[in-house]
């Protein structure tokens, strides 16, 4: 298993991580497998969309505020409850495809670390599995 960490900039932060994801399939050699991207957050999960357009990130910012506002009366103490509830709808995993010793994604695909709670120093667990 290898760990990294990100840091984020805003209450919410979308920070592509492919390239780190990347590298660390090309420092272990597997040629073909899966890696599986975890983040042991309740607040920050991952997921895989267009890296190619930033203002697809805004997009998504925007309407998850939408969706779950920041502030709508949520009974949680610490104030944070949209960002558990974004977290339970985007996922705290994405498992990707090795192929030939590079990710298996889309022309237009990256991975991304979402932080609903920020901002933060956030944790990546990568676990690469070769066949």
């Amino acid at each position: 298993m290898k760990t990294f960490t990100v840091p984020t900039m805003q209450r919410v932060d979308i920070v592509d991580i492919t390239s780190d994801v990347q590298s660390a399939v090309a420092d272990s050699s597997v040629r073909k497998g899966i890696i599986v991207v975890y983040v042991p957050h309740t607040t920050c999960g991952v997921m895989i969309n267009e890296h190619a357009d930033p203002d697809v990130v805004r997009d998504i910012k925007m309407q998850f505020e939408k969706l779950v506002p920041y502030q709508a009366g949520y009974r949680h103490l610490e104030g944070n409850s949209d960002s558990h509830i974004k977290t339970a709808m985007v996922g705290s995993s994405e498992t990707i495809i090795i192929e030939n010793g590079r990710l298996v994604l889309g022309t237009w695909q990256g991975v991304f670390l979402c932080d609903f709670d920020g901002p933060r120093t956030r944790k990546v667990h990568l676990k690469i599995l070769s066949r």
